[in-house]
């Protein structure tokens, strides 16, 4: 194990120019250095290498790191040997040491990664060694899938009795836990600890994370049964709503030809990288999620929508085109003729044919107006309204202004309506469909005509409208309202021409000092990030969170010299700065917020809330407190003041309820002492 402080030696002495310039042709740009990014293989100047903080960033794929983080990614090494390529580099010896608390301080989940793995192994073997496994070959060969095809993608079989391949990992030393934890077993609920393997008589299609690490797998039924694929349950490594099929080998060639395919199912991606159309991924059997829209946009901003033609699929697209569009991404849809999906496209005619197909993609409000307008929507004026309305979801998901104007646009030149009309149809609250029934959970709201609304998670922010969408594809009632309309968010408005702040934001008497955890750093980092990327929000964050409210030193300066002069160039305002402080700002800024508006009122709305948390905590120790009893008049301030503070947090989070019994027993029973009393 390398000492850190040997680490550290490497970082200050490497010269990171020299290091990177063996592998990059760089031209001097003022404090920094320029040339082409060897991660997308860009041609431009858009790779930044910054001597003065030791790092290095693209402003099109947005990799960032330091000089053992570039030699690692770039040259593929693991952290050990690439520090050890940079001392050499450097000069600098590398002192290793053996600390015995090296295996506790391990990742947590590397046992599990282990079980996967080996896992992974297993069904790969039994796949060309096992006579059972023969019809899993059988269906491989009749979808064009040999040995060596297979090999690459780790395709495997889990035989029909799960005991055997269940029994071969336990005597690999993964003990029955663990293989619950990963999902490869399952506890039978009524049978205390008993537990039976998950899959059985499957093809098995290992699910790998953005780093090449196994989190779960796919099992495709050989033959007659339900359901057709089967993935691993939810558990420590696997969330499905988080990962993407395929982005282990797609993000490389995903930032060289600068685009992004996504396609439905396993097959479809592993053809077109057969293929080699290798920047294509997959969600796992589940509509685009956010944070895996999230992934995609992260690498690219040309994302192609390959779906299957069938009603299903077309549902997919608009729900993946909705998410992508939140994030500022314009998505284009691809069909493909025939009814066909890009597996058998690509398998009859080609990788040219599909790079042709690609070619011809629209724009998902293109595409849906040509859906519309196949099935004669705009032949009168009761079909041209509906139209409108299966459209308007469109338009609203667009998070990026100049999209969202020019399908407004685009709207007012096919229906021939007045933009100012269609503009106040998109800027209203967006309402339920006619007749539909509300979601389970679901609880009235005075903004929509008193529809029900979404069930609110306070961890995920403002709920989403309810979306259902007809098999044209086009969805019949709203996404998100406007940006403007959601909770907690506060347009940037001049300082001349905002009212009193007391008016603005009911909470400004909270404790304006929270104490700090982890979360309050993260916090702080991203608003600093939010800030750097859109000036306009420094003003916005300073009417809310001012400067002296920061514990990272850093954090606190760079906030203060912003507010002096928001629009000052960051190397000029980060001027002085000592070698720590510009890592920490280095880490906080280099990775891209594709929507730091939405960010910063976020955590803004968490930072108000954890400073009432604060107080609260204050005055019910008060009340706690035995050595200094509170006299009457000091409990009805005290009384009246959490009253206040139970507002305020219930207006910032309608979850707020924790103190409600306490403060019933403390205003109405009287207790003689000063605690609480009985709940």
């Amino acid at each position: 194990m390398i000492t850190p402080e040997s680490i550290e030696r490497v970082r200050e002495a490497a010269d990171i120019v020299e290091i990177v310039g063996e592998h990059v042709k760089l031209k001097r740009s003022g404090s920094s250095f320029r040339g082409p990014c060897p991660f997308h293989h860009g041609t431009g100047p858009n790779f930044s290498v910054i001597p003065r903080t030791n790092a290095y960033y693209c402003f099109v794929c947005h990799a960032k790191g330091d000089v053992i983080g570039f030699v690692r990614d770039h040259l593929g090494m693991d952290f050990v040997d690439a520090v050890k390529y940079v001392a050499d580099r450097a000069g600098v010896e590398v002192q290793e040491t053996r600390n015995p608390r090296a295996a506790e301080e391990r990742d947590a989940r590397e046992p599990l990664w282990e079980a996967t793995a080996a896992a992974a192994e297993l069904f790969r073997a039994t796949l060309w060694e096992d006579a059972e496994a023969q019809s899993a070959r059988d269906y491989l060969a009749s979808r064009g899938v040999g040995r060596e095809e297979a090999d690459r993608f780790g395709l495997g079989y889990a035989w029909r009795d799960g005991a055997r391949w269940a029994e071969r990992l336990r005597a690999l030393g993964h003990d029955d836990a663990r293989l619950v934890d990963v999902g490869l077993l399952r506890r039978r609920d009524d049978r205390g600890d008993e537990t039976f393997p998950y899959f059985r008589g499957r093809l098995m299609i290992p699910i790998q994370d953005a780093g090449g690490r196994t989190v779960g797998f796919g099992g495709r039924v050989i033959g007659q049964g339900e359901p057709k694929y089967l993935n691993s349950p939810q558990g420590m490594l696997f969330d499905k709503g988080r990962q993407l099929y395929g982005l282990s080998w797609a993000k490389h060639p995903i930032r060289k030809a600068e685009r992004a395919l996504v396609v439905e199912g396993y097959f479809d991606a592993i053809r077109l990288a057969l293929a080699g159309v290798e920047e294509a991924v997959a969600p796992l059997g589940t509509a685009m999620t956010e944070a895996q829209a999230a992934l995609v946009a992260k690498l690219t901003r040309n994302v192609f929508l390959v779906y299957d033609s069938d009603a299903a699929g077309l549902k997919a697209t608009v729900r993946a085109g909705h998410e992508l569009l939140r994030l500022g991404v314009a998505p284009r849809v691809v069909s493909l003729p025939g009814g066909e999906d890009p597996d058998t496209f690509v398998r009859t005619h080609g990788r040219d044919a599909m790079e042709a197909a690609l070619a011809q993609g629209l724009d998902l409000l293109d595409w849906q107006l040509l859906l519309l307008q196949r099935r004669a929507y705009f032949a009168d004026l009761h079909r041209t309204r509906q139209a409108i309305d299966k459209l308007l979801p469109t338009v609203r998901a667009a998070s990026d202004p100049v999209t969202r104007d020019l399908y407004i646009a685009k709207l007012a030149e096919v229906t021939r309506l007045d933009r100012d009309v269609l503009q106040r149809e998109v800027d209203a609250p967006p309402q339920r469909a006619s007749g539909a029934a509300p979601a389970p959970g679901a609880r009235p709201s005075p903004t929509n005509g008193g529809a029900p609304a979404a069930p609110v998670d306070p961890t995920r922010g403002p709920p989403r409208a309810v979306c259902e969408v007809s098999a044209d594809g086009v969805e019949y009632v709203t996404a998100p309202p406007a940006r403007e309309d959601r909770p907690g968010f506060r347009p940037f408005v001049p300082r001349s021409q905002r009212g009193r702040r007391a008016e603005e934001w009911v909470s400004v008497k909270a404790v304006p000092r929270v104490p700090l955890d982890a979360n309050v750093r993260r916090a702080e980092r991203y608003l600093i990030r939010a800030m750097v990327q859109d000036r306009a929000l420094v003003e916005t964050v300073a009417e809310r969170w001012q400067p002296e409210a920061f514990f990272e030193d850093a954090f606190r300066e760079l906030f203060g010299r912003l507010l002096a002069d928001p629009y000052k160039p960051l190397d000029d305002a980060t001027e002085g700065f000592p070698e720590h402080a510009m890592r920490a700002i280095d880490e906080a800024v280099s990775e891209h917020d594709p929507t730091p508006d939405l960010t910063v009122a976020s955590w803004l709305q968490k930072l108000q809330v954890w400073a009432l948390d604060a107080e609260k905590t204050q005055i019910l120790r008060r009340f706690a407190a035995t050595d200094a009893p509170l006299r009457d008049d000091e409990k009805d301030a005290l009384t009246e003041r959490m009253r206040a503070l139970q507002a305020e947090r219930a207006a910032l989070s309608p979850t707020f309820a924790r103190v409600a019994g306490f403060l019933r027993n403390v205003a109405d029973e009287r207790p003689a002492g000063n605690g609480p009393g009985p709940a």
